[in-house]
């Protein structure tokens, strides 16, 4: 007799692994739960960037990270209740900030728009392998430009090039340090349960 785990149904991200046949909306409750609040943590792991009002922080890592390991619909559930708690006045933005009135308000918007796509791709296999997790990765941080930078122009007053120099160019060589993280541990996590599918 084989003691082979069975491969995960299709489309399985990493926290449909966990047994909760008759409790699946209170453990979704609490994965949602607990992806707020790892990132409202991750941004307090912050270094401020001469010149820029947006630090380098670890809430972009933990945004992506919950929308490949929760799938989409959590993962927007996670990055909605973490942004609309701290623009209600929480302080767990980056360096203990709240509101709604922040430069650097746009990317928590573009970590809510990354979180659901890279968890729509980890459904689809974007975190099974290093390769699509690298893809999965960056197209998550381009997302979260996409909004951030542009916000932060018309919030600051910034001509665009001038936000892409403050707000995109300084954060590029930890995005890539972040993304080669992600290459590791997510692929790895999926080998070690055993549940290639």
């Amino acid at each position: 007799m084989s003691t082979a785990a069975a491969p995960v149904r299709s489309g399985a991200v990493l926290a449909d692994l966990l047994p909760a046949a008759r409790h699946r909306y209170a453990v979704d409750a609490a994965l949602v739960l607990g992806g707020a609040a790892l990132t409202g943590i991750a941004a307090q792991i912050a270094v401020p960037v001469p010149g820029s009002p947006v630090p380098v922080t670890g809430q972009t890592f933990a945004a992506l990270l919950i929308g490949t390991a929760l799938g989409a619909r959590r993962g927007f559930l996670s990055l909605a209740l973490y942004a609309l708690v701290g623009m209600a006045g929480v302080p767990w933005f980056a360096e203990a900030s709240s509101g709604w009135s922040m430069p650097s308000l746009g990317y928590v918007f573009g970590m809510l728009l990354a979180a659901t796509v890279v968890g729509a791709l980890a459904r689809r296999g974007g975190d099974r392998s290093v390769l699509r997790t690298a893809g999965t990765m960056v197209l998550g941080s381009a997302i979260i430009y996409a909004i951030g930078v542009p916000y932060l122009a018309l919030s600051t007053g910034m001509s665009l090039s001038a936000a892409v120099a403050a707000g995109l160019v300084p954060f590029l060589i930890g995005d890539a340090l972040k993304a080669a993280l992600a290459m590791g541990l997510l692929p790895t996590t999926w080998k070690l349960l055993g549940r290639r599918g």
